[in-house]
């Protein structure tokens, strides 16, 4: 018979959240990327233009370059009249220059011709034939024309080294005509799964077998936060094995987490593995669900075991890998979205460990759909969950409680 062994002193979330954090470092390695690859990257350098935006003075409205004191006077009921000498379209480089008493008509986004210094809206005017204008409207010098490097000026820091590329930024970048960005590298995340009984999606279920579930969650987590999953082929439970896999990832990889073997059966290798070539920095933490959590460290690289069971290993990501992941990719923390709503059946909980209670909504509703460790549908059939501190034994219906969404 197996040996079992039970756990030693449990961690607190909150104690094992900071452990993470303050060890899990920040990634130094660079990489040029294209812009169209950059969205949700963070820039390893200042961006400086080397143009400025726009490169020429241009027109902001469709209308009639003229120069303004020839429109000083006019009225609805008296304008003032301009001989127009040509037509400027966005895209052109105009070859004329607008002399007293006459004016182009412009094209939003055109450049401004020599001579002009003002746009009179086509809304304020009237042709009065082919090569005339009525102005109803005067315009001061600069009206409705962007100046030169009104947006960027040439030499200009536009955007800092640490931001976090947003769609609006990489428009700034394009506007400047850049092609590529100096950005930090991703951190590489190596999904391990352990355990006899795990087959890989699409293979034929033997009795008591089951597929893995933990690598297909842990790589939609690892993606949506800023990291570069592989997943390994599946490692059966013996120390060599675990032990073997370690040492091959360990160089390879920023941090590797081992799906399943983390808790204290005869079969829950990782822990032993770990510390027979590295450093188990804790084991063990009060979550729910999420109890069995190890991290460690071997050769520089962060090891985590995360329990087996598909909730259980999909919430532990959630609250502490995901935290680290984003610290080590230097992106800022995900914006949470949060909902008021009322409880809508007591829950019992589980004193001395914080809970994550998985609800669905229904308006105000809560409703607890949180079924045990190993049903994944405790997840994928909630809208988001609640905290429970681990000093709280009972919450009951129709209390006020805060829901995040996933």
């Amino acid at each position: 018979m197996g040996e079992q062994r039970p756990f030693g002193e449990l961690i607190t979330y909150k104690d094992a959240l900071n452990t993470v954090m303050e060890i899990t470092p920040l990634m130094d390695e660079t990489e040029y990327v294209s812009l169209s690859d950059s969205v949700g990257r963070v820039l390893a350098e200042d961006v400086k233009s080397d143009i400025s935006v726009p490169p020429f003075a241009r027109a902001a409205m469709d209308g009639f370059a003229v120069k303004a004191d020839d429109t000083y006077g006019a009225g609805k009921f008296d304008p003032n009249n301009l001989e127009v000498v040509g037509n400027i379209h966005a895209g052109e480089s105009p070859d004329l220059e607008i002399e007293k008493g006459k004016c182009t008509q412009i094209a939003t986004g055109a450049p401004m011709p020599e001579g002009a210094d003002a746009v009179v809206k086509v809304e304020n005017t009237e042709i009065d034939d082919e090569w005339m204008v009525q102005i109803y409207e005067p315009v001061h010098p600069g009206q409705n024309v962007s100046p030169r490097g009104e947006d960027i000026e040439e030499g200009e820091v536009v955007l800092k080294k640490d931001e976090f590329l947003t769609s609006a930024k990489i428009g700034a970048l394009a506007a400047m005509g850049k092609e590529k960005v100096k950005v930090y590298r991703k951190p590489r995340i190596c999904i391990i799964p352990t355990g006899d009984e795990v087959v890989p999606s699409g293979d034929e279920l033997k009795p008591g077998q089951i597929y893995d579930v933990n690598s297909y969650t842990l790589t939609s987590m690892i993606l949506q936060n800023g990291g570069e999953p592989t997943k390994a082929d599946i490692v059966h439970d013996t120390i060599e094995g675990l032990k073997e896999e370690i040492k091959k990832k360990a160089g390879s990889f920023d941090m590797v987490l081992f799906s399943g073997g983390s808790s204290v059966g005869d079969k829950d290798l990782v822990v032993d593995a770990i510390r027979s070539i590295g450093e188990v920095i804790f084991h063990g933490v009060k979550l729910k669900p999420g109890k069995p959590t190890l991290f460690g460290r071997v050769d520089g690289t962060l090891v985590i075991g995360m329990p087996g069971y598909p909730t259980s290993c999909l919430n532990t990501a959630q609250q502490l890998i995901r935290p680290a992941i984003r610290k080590m990719a230097r992106l800022p923390p995900p914006a949470e979205r949060t909902k008021e709503a009322i409880l809508a059946k007591r829950i019992v909980s589980s004193l001395g460990r914080q809970q994550y209670m998985t609800v669905k909504l229904d308006g105000d509703k809560a409703h607890p759909v949180y079924k045990q460790s190993g049903a994944i549908t405790s997840m994928a059939q909630a809208d988001g969950y609640f905290e429970i501190p681990e000093n709280v034994e009972l919450v009951d219906k129709g209390q006020k409680i805060t829901v995040t969404f996933f």
